[in-house]
């Protein structure tokens, strides 16, 4: 049984996620719980998109909740975020989840459980790096060329069940050999998945022109004061796109037009593999946003949930 209702709001990078999902929870008299692994950084504002407190017509959750020096994993954000969703459904609320990191989501909306191996670990945290920044067939690859009787078993997109066997690994044990059945996806929260999509093209001159206005709002003084607070001894927050690629500008490594160039690139790049993440889902309803609208896109959800948001929802559509 599932433990309640909420709406996810994902797609790639730059497609205008955080306005529609900040709309929609206005709507429904709600908050927005945040699914991005860098926005969870205090100080990472202007690199992580993270939509600023003037614009929020409600609470964004899961924000700032940790120091650039923590390594952040995620099954901490697996309970901290069950427990912003939980406390809404409590009060009678549809959670509004929202970002673009497809291994936090499914911690969140999946039964996946975290209890093998130790909880925050360096190892784990490399592999879950490797998921979130290069995606799941990488880390499965891996797998592949360690253990190939162990990869046949697992489906590339069940990064927990692939990182585990990592583990089980570099513990000296097969996951092959202690194979056990039930590897299937089961929920954890009753979820209706929206992702936002967009031609490539349209989709890359956003990712660029974005870039372009980071740099202006100031992402190069932002990087400069996290890397005196800690962000150069970071395994975690210095990986972050947008941070990575002025680290060695400020360093007087590369000129400033090298890195942002690479900047773009990244995102580029990391956007391909957000849709390939959010696609392997046939439940996931795609949102043409050469199409719609943010106000529309708000309006096609709020349509389409109109019949499970009951009557504190329907007092607000």
């Amino acid at each position: 049984m599932t433990r309640g209702h909420v709406i996810c709001i994902t797609g790639p990078t730059a497609v205008g996620k955080s306005e529609v999902a900040d709309g929609i929870a206005a709507r429904l008299g709600t908050s927005v719980v945040s699914v991005d692994s860098m926005q969870v950084y205090r100080g990472m504002d202007i690199g992580t998109a993270k939509m600023p407190e003037r614009d929020r017509t409600v609470p964004l959750l899961m924000t700032d909740v940790c120091d650039v020096t923590e390594d952040y994993s995620v099954s901490r954000f697996q309970s901290e975020a069950r427990r912003c969703a939980d406390s809404l459904l409590a009060r009678g609320e549809i959670p509004v989840l929202c970002g673009g990191t497809g291994l936090y989501l499914d911690a969140v909306i999946e039964d996946m459980s975290f209890t093998s191996g130790r909880l925050g670990s360096e190892t784990r945290r490399k592999y879950e790096r490797i998921a979130e920044t290069e995606g799941p067939g990488v880390l499965h690859s891996l797998l592949a060329k360690r253990d190939p009787s162990s990869a046949v078993l697992i489906h590339p997109n069940n990064v927990r069940r692939v990182i585990r066997a990592l583990e089980m690994l570099d513990e000296g044990r097969s996951y092959s050999e202690q194979h056990v059945s039930g590897d299937s996806r089961r929920p954890y929260y009753e979820a209706s998945i929206w992702c936002l999509t967009m031609s490539r093209d349209r989709l890359c001159e956003r990712i660029d022109a974005r870039v372009d206005a980071m740099i202006d709002a100031g992402l190069i003084d932002e990087v400069r004061q996290l890397c005196a607070v800690g962000l150069l001894g970071s395994t975690t927050a210095g990986n972050a796109i947008g941070y990575k690629e002025l680290i060695p500008y400020l360093a007087g490594d590369v000129g400033l037009a090298e890195a942002v160039t690479s900047i773009k690139t990244n995102s580029r790049r990391y956007a391909k593999r957000q849709m390939t993440w959010v696609r392997r889902n046939p439940d996931v309803k795609e949102i043409d946003m050469d199409t719609f609208d943010t106000a529309s896109a708000i309006e096609r959800v709020l349509e389409f949930e109109s019949d499970r948001v009951g009557e504190k929802g329907a007092s607000h559509v």
